[in-house]
């Protein structure tokens, strides 16, 4: 039994990384994971920044 868990591990850990070299695997991750940083850090100062509205003068 313990032989068949193993066999079956060995094939899910293939299956795991074919498909992740499928979709792209690590290129580019340091460019990818800047770029996403930005569009949270843009996002959360677009939240905190307080809307200045106008008041109608009298």
């Amino acid at each position: 039994m313990d032989i068949l868990n193993f066999v079956i591990a060995i094939v899910a850990l293939i299956i795991a990384v074919t498909a992740f070299k499928r979709t792209g695997g690590t290129k580019d991750l340091k460019k990818t994971t800047a770029e996403l940083l930005a569009k949270m850090e843009k996002g959360m100062r677009e939240e905190e920044a307080p809307v200045e509205k106008e008041e109608p003068r009298q």
